[in-house]
């Protein structure tokens, strides 16, 4: 019995490392796609990619003109996404976001109601400037994010398979903006702070985007084929190690649990979704950096990017000019020392 076991283990084993040999090949071209049009910012692109390859949204925080939108859209067309926008303005209505019933009249003179979907119903949703509408509005996406379903006069309606959030954000402007609420950021996977190209990009930048004719990225895989590669990344093996090292991580950035950086400086800490937001993330890294397995330098390099969007710190140590990233720093150091 053991014997067939362990067959059945290692032919299991041999088709999970074909089916990634496959994949390292078209996360490869993806990675090319995107490069044609999205110079410079490597890092971005692999936080924003990494989180649709895990299954989970993405939220891009960034002063204006550095390019957000445009990744949004360049990772819809090389995924083969049906893709739509919203524009979050402050009159921005949650029927704008999910659609709205409507009454018709037949020839016979039969009224009923008829739902019009709205632009949620698509594969890639880019929620541009989200703080810009009021916490009602920005409330719609939430069913949506979490059980990929929303529910309109009591009739739940299932959203298109894959479904993704990629938010933007200004961070600069205050006025007329609405923070988002805790429980909405812990949705998001990620937090990809989009930063100024380094000098060479935006040479290239200034060259490649004016003149008459831009370049354009191609599609390289289909809705169905990326959620063949995030079911595989969920079936790719973690070691002990690894687990440890996000569990660590994770409760040491909650207070009262024997860290006194922590027990001064943060005020509450990231809960269990966290620590499952590192562990797919790990294996997306992984697989897009041609590893078969996360190992806990995966863990580090994620933390900021999963960490910094569900902690908050106290008001003594915002004071002190003290910031999240900071805090999360000083973990990471601890965690290699």
């Amino acid at each position: 019995m053991s014997v067939m076991k362990s067959a059945t283990d290692a032919a299991d084993e041999k088709a999970i490392v074909a089916a990634a040999e496959a994949a390292l090949g078209e996360i490869a071209l993806i990675r090319a796609e995107v490069g044609k049009v999205i110079f410079g910012q490597e890092s971005v692109v692999e936080q924003a990619l990494l989180a649709v390859l895990s299954g989970g949204h993405a939220l891009l925080v960034g002063v204006p003109g550095l390019a957000k939108t445009k990744l949004v859209a360049t990772l819809g067309t090389v995924l083969g996404l049906d893709n739509s926008r919203i524009q979050f303005t402050p009159d921005l209505m949650p029927s704008d976001i999910l659609g709205s019933e409507v009454m018709d009249q037949d020839a016979a003179g039969y009224r009923s109601f008829r739902f019009i979907p709205g632009p949620i119903f698509t594969q890639l949703l880019m929620a541009d400037e989200i703080n810009r509408a009021s916490p009602r509005t920005q409330s719609a996406l939430l069913q949506a994010m979490q059980e990929y379903h929303i529910t309109v006069a009591g009739v739940r309606k299932d959203l298109p398979q894959p479904f993704h959030v990629l938010a933007t954000q200004n961070p600069l402007e205050q006025e007329g903006t609405y923070p988002l609420p805790e429980a909405q950021l812990d949705r998001f996977l990620m937090q990809v702070d989009v930063g100024y190209p380094e000098l060479a990009a935006e040479r290239q930048i200034l060259l490649e985007t004016t003149g008459v004719a831009e370049a354009e990225a191609r599609p390289v895989i289909d809705a169905q084929r990326l959620l063949q590669i995030q079911s595989l990344i969920r079936q790719m093996p973690v070691g002990e190690k690894v687990v440890d090292a996000i569990l660590s991580l994770v409760r040491s950035a909650r207070p009262g649990n024997g860290n006194s950086t922590t027990d001064k400086n943060v005020a509450w800490g990231p809960g269990p979704r966290a620590g499952q937001a590192l562990m797919l993330c790990a294996r997306a890294r992984a697989l897009y950096d041609g590893r078969l397995a996360p190992s806990a330098d995966d863990i580090l390099s994620l933390a900021e990017p999963v960490l910094q969007h569900r902690m908050a710190l106290t008001f003594a140590a915002r004071a002190e000019g003290m910031t999240v990233r900071d805090v999360i720093a000083g973990l990471v150091k601890r965690a290699k020392g």
